[in-house]
């Protein structure tokens, strides 16, 4: 191979595959769950360019190695493949889709983008087709598993795009977590959209629950670790419960994104059909929004038992 020639996704037969030290990274999106990713590559031996739009959030990153772009369009230029980690689907539209700044306007031909963000299904066909214009391609991939997993590197990756384009990714998704192709464009999230209705059921169940067991007078620890060895346990548990016991409700990611994607559950679909009738979500999204109603909205989906305990008249 040529010295200093970069890898090239769009040929797939090209012997240049991903690797430390030769594909370059960029990440957009420094948070909770997106700085603890773009750590895992870093630590992988990958160069990463970031941006973030409050700078002093990459300050940890920058110290790690990373470089610091000015805009997402300087970081694409940067790169081999764009990570985009942000808050909801109008942040993936700016960062991505902006004529003047926005990564797709920067990205060489044959780039990649990873959209890792909770967003929309319509706007990951979007990229995947405005990538696909500028002779690039784009995996909508949104994770499951909170900041432990994005932590530890064991996060759930639903990746949607073309399945060559996620296989040549694997190298780089392996320190992420494990990915699964679930199909065509739009269909990782999709695949998110329906993980995040049974994330919310096994909060709200675990919030009731202790509240149920403290107010019979059980010893709440002792409940949980006996109920954890039954049926009842689960990764939600596993992540969500000492903390919920502890009533340490800042830990994790906002409440806020989990009512965005019960939202985007029970939106009209694309093709202008009925709204999807979804009994359980409609009632998630009602209880985490009153933690938001109730000033809380910058809390951990684990601090849903106040929401039951205010039911119950118990807290403020």
């Amino acid at each position: 191979m040529e010295e200093g020639r970069k890898s090239e996704p769009a040929a797939f037969g090209f012997p240049a595959p991903v690797q430390p030290g030769f594909t370059r990274v960029g990440w957009i999106g420094i948070g909770v769950m997106g700085g603890a990713m773009a750590k895992r590559l870093l630590a992988a031996g990958y160069a990463v360019t970031a941006y973030a739009r409050t700078p002093s959030k990459a300050e940890g990153l920058v110290a790690a190695g990373a470089s610091l772009a000015d805009s997402p369009r300087t970081v694409a230029a940067a790169s081999d493949v764009v990570f985009t980690m942000v808050a909801n689907p109008g942040d993936v539209r700016a960062v991505v889709l902006d004529a003047a700044t926005g990564a797709l306007a920067g990205l060489r031909r044959g780039g990649v983008l990873v959209d890792c963000t909770s967003s929309s299904p319509s706007l990951a066909r979007e990229v995947a087709a405005g990538a696909g214009a500028a002779g690039c391609h784009a995996v909508d991939a949104p994770v499951s598993g909170g900041d432990v997993g994005a932590r530890d590197g064991t996060l759930a990756v639903f990746a949607g795009g073309d399945e060559a384009v996620v296989a040549w990714l694997d190298p780089l998704f392996a320190h992420l977590g494990k990915v699964t192709h679930m199909g065509a464009p739009g269909s990782g999230q999709s695949s998110k959209i329906a993980n995040q209705i049974t994330v919310a059921g096994a909060v709200v169940g675990l919030g009731e629950s202790v509240a149920f067991a403290r107010a019979a007078g059980l010893d709440a620890p002792l409940f949980l670790g006996a109920v954890s060895k039954g049926a009842a346990g689960s990764r939600i548990m596993d992540i969500f419960g000492e903390r919920l016991l502890r009533r340490e409700f800042a830990s994790g990611g906002s409440v806020r994104y989990i009512v965005k994607d019960l939202g985007m559950a029970l939106e009209v679909g694309d093709g202008g059909e009925e709204a999807n009738v979804l009994p359980g979500a409609a009632l998630y999204r009602q209880m985490f929004s009153a933690m938001v109603a109730n000033g809380d909205g910058d809390l951990s989906l684990q601090g849903l038992i106040t929401v039951v305990e205010h039911l119950n008249g118990i807290g403020k």
